[in-house]
Order: C-alpha cells, then sequence, then structure tokens
C-alpha cells in the first residue's frame, strides 16, 4: 500500500484538490495521511506578551486538529482511510521534511492560483518549493 501524503490548509485549493481525490477515488490508494501545518511566522507577531502568544497556539491547535478532523471524515465517509499530522513550522519547509523523512510514496498538493508569476519567482510557492524538494513524485492539481 504506497504512503500518500496530502498536505492541506483551509484554502479553496485544498478544498479543491480533495475533492480531486475523491472523483479520482478509483485511482488513488484508499490510505492517506492528511498534513496540516501551522505557519509559525503568521504566529509571530512581536507587540504581544508571551502568554498571549502561547494562548495563539493553543487556539490555532485546536483549530487545526478541527480542521483535519472534519476533513478526515469527510474522507471516511468515501472510503478512505485516514491518518492526520499536525504540526507547527513554514509550510514549504515542513511539508517537504515529513515528506522525506517519513518516506512517503507520493505527495498530492494543490498549488494556489492567482499568485502571479513574478510572485512565484520572488518568494515562490509552497507547491513549487514541495515539488523541487522531496524525494517522492508529486502530484499537483
Amino acid at each position: 500500500m504506497p504512503k500518500i501524503l496530502v498536505p492541506i490548509d483551509d484554502s479553496p485549493t485544498a478544498r479543491k484538490t480533495l475533492q480531486n481525490i475523491v472523483e479520482l477515488k478509483d485511482r488513488f490508494a484508499t490510505s492517506l495521511t492528511l498534513l496540516h501545518v501551522i505557519d509559525t511566522d503568521q504566529l509571530a507577531y512581536r507587540m504581544i506578551p508571551d502568554l498571549q502568544v502561547d494562548m495563539v497556539k493553543e487556539n490555532a491547535t485546536k483549530a487545526g486538529k478541527k480542521f483535519l478532523e472534519r476533513a478526515k471524515t469527510d474522507l471516511e465517509k468515501e472510503g478512505f482511510g485516514v491518518d492526520i499530522i499536525l504540526k507547527f513550522g513554514e509550510p514549504r519547509y515542513t511539508i517537504a521534511a515529513i515528506a522525506n523523512d517519513q518516506a512517503f510514496d507520493l505527495l498530492v498538493i494543490g498549488r494556489h492560483q492567482g499568485g502571479g508569476k513574478i510572485r512565484d519567482v520572488i518568494f515562490g510557492s509552497v507547491a513549487n518549493h514541495v515539488l523541487h524538494n522531496v524525494a517522492c513524485p508529486v502530484l499537483l492539481f
């Protein structure tokens, strides 16, 4: 059974990626691992006290778990077996590290639309970074 990693966030692109997986479920393995990375850069606001930073991280963890559980339930209704992983970090690096460290056989990721060529050249996209930094094949939606 191939190990398939599907990084998701709460974006239209990620929802469409999951929808595509369901629509093509006859072509996928029945077991998936969903990964949600809480972007630590977005939590690094320097003007709030440490106590509130901890509270923000705790709330982000709760929201991330709830988000993953909802996606897991939706996929299980479609006949998939689903594992979930929740991590903190910079998404592009965290996704690549998990894919490589845990020896996934395939990574399925959506590419955000509308970033534009200039934005991608200057900043790069998460999908583009992952595509070039994982050892396994990548299916890009």
